[in-house]
């Protein structure tokens, strides 16, 4: 069992050797394109491998889903004390790692069914989002996490990091109320979490999903495309069209980075794209 503590590389100024952030609507943005204009350099975060905190918990909301358990995997695997809220409950999968998460049943749209899950917990990732009417989506994709947000900054939560979504440009306009929530719960953890909160903005998220007993290999389309358009940055510049051409990333390499941005205080705070997500994944901690 371990947990993540992070040192600082101290590095000569380089415009292709660091992040820049840079202003955005909804505050910092981190990525690794080195054309972006510098107005601040921040130093990239290493993990190192220690003895785990015994008062570390994490909190993973929607952690019965897709990208949840995966997280929730990935926290278990680094030693830390792991507990879930989601409105079912316990996740239907049987694999081992689930019978060591704390299991909590409630809805982020009626505070008073989940206050308790905040108890002892001292990070929260949130993988809450959905899809349905423009009011619907504007509700579990803003609201829900803007109630999450309020409430850990009151209980005095260390980190938050949310798994929001790329911008895919026209995209946006036809699932309005999905990515103006997503762009309102933004904006309320940058406000509320402007030193420990971090947002995840990946697109198309692949691996195997599991479908009652049918398991789907998303991997097959996913893991192709990502090699190419990895590779194919600038064709993100063109209009209209671009953002579709944003690569896709493997649900454990999303799930790496959002445990390590919950548990090293060093990882900066703010806004990461698609590749900067890729960038992260590929670190190894020693």
């Amino acid at each position: 069992m371990r947990t993540i503590v992070s040192r600082l590389i101290h590095s000569k100024p380089s415009p292709s050797g660091l992040y820049t952030v840079t202003a955005s609507r909804n505050g910092r943005y981190l990525s690794n394109d080195s054309n972006k204009v510098d107005e601040l350099k921040v130093e990239e975060a290493e993990t190192v491998d220690v003895p785990p905190s015994p008062s570390e918990k994490l909190l993973v909301l929607g952690g019965n889903g897709f990208v949840g358990s995966h997280i929730c995997r990935e926290a278990l695997d680094r030693g830390l004390t792991v507990a879930s809220l989601s409105r079912s409950g316990r996740s239907s999968l049987h694999d081992s790692w689930a019978n060591n998460v704390i299991w909590h049943q409630g809805n982020l749209l009626s505070p008073d069914s989940w206050k308790e899950a905040l108890n002892g917990v001292t990070a929260i990732i949130s993988c809450v989002g959905g899809f349905g009417s423009n009011s619907y989506m504007y509700k579990i994709n803003g609201t829900a996490n803007i109630n999450a947000i309020r409430a850990a900054s009151e209980k005095g939560v260390k980190r938050f990091v949310y798994i929001s979504a790329a911008d895919f440009g026209i995209a946006n306009y036809l699932l309005h109320g999905y990515y103006e929530g997503k762009k309102a719960a933004e904006t309320e953890l940058l406000t509320k979490f402007p030193y420990g909160g971090v947002i995840l903005k990946p697109g198309f998220i692949y691996g195997t999903r599991t479908v009652g007993s049918m398991k789907v290999p998303l991997g097959v389309v996913g893991s192709p495309l990502e090699t190419v358009l990895q590779h194919a940055k600038p064709l993100n510049q063109l209009p209209l069209v671009g953002p579709l051409f944003t690569p896709p990333a493997n649900v454990t390499a999303v799930a790496k980075v959002a445990v390590r941005a919950a548990t090293d205080p060093v990882f900066p705070p703010g806004i990461i794209d698609v590749h900067g997500i890729l960038r992260y994944s590929q670190q190894k901690s020693r």
